[in-house]
């Protein structure tokens, strides 16, 4: 059992039968009566943030998540394929647990499947990754202010907002958190 004292960024616990992760905490102590935990939550199945406050000293059950390393190989229908790199065993992911993530999924891509006590729950990938791009608009340059940007396909099929100096061919690298171009390699 865990307490709030316990508490700390990335610590797993059970709130009202639903597994989540700490993400921000604050021991907060108000005028009168006792301290108080703010905490704000990410639901570790579902994805979505919550705000809560807990009595100082409330305890709760501990979960335990394991990462191991995946490698992608294929995409079948509507689910994907990966292998693990322990064992060479194939499984078989829905793309409700990967999320937007599947738009930065390539051939033989290495990721952290995330377990919750023997149960897949997400995907985690490397936060850049070198993808081609396939299609994009020539940049015509104008009076302008600001960075200017253009459209661009990448090698999976995802549209990304890229510089308008890259071309059809180029290398570029890609932020999977945020979806975003970071530099030309």
């Amino acid at each position: 059992m865990i307490s709030t004292s316990d508490f700390k960024n990335g610590l797993n616990i059970l709130v009202d039968g639903e597994p989540y992760q700490i993400t921000w905490f604050q021991n907060h102590k108000p005028g009168k009566g006792g301290a108080v935990m703010r905490v704000k939550l990410r639901h570790l199945r579902k994805g979505g943030t919550i705000e809560r406050t807990f009595k100082s000293g409330e305890k709760f059950e501990s979960l335990s998540v394991t990462r191991q390393k995946k490698q992608f190989l294929y995409k079948e229908g509507e689910n994907f394929n990966f292998m693990d790199m322990n064992t060479y065993e194939q499984i078989s992911v829905s793309p409700q647990i990967i999320g937007d993530l599947v738009n930065f999924l390539k051939e033989n891509l290495e990721v952290d499947a995330i377990y919750l006590e023997n149960e897949l729950i997400g995907i985690d990938m490397p936060a850049i990754i070198e993808m081609t791009i396939t299609e994009a608009e020539p940049g015509i340059k104008g009076d302008s202010v600001s960075n200017m940007t253009k459209m661009a396909k990448l090698e999976t099929g995802a549209d990304i907002r890229v510089p308008l100096f890259i071309k059809e061919g180029d290398k570029i690298k890609v932020d999977t958190r945020t979806g975003e171009y970071v530099e030309r390699v």
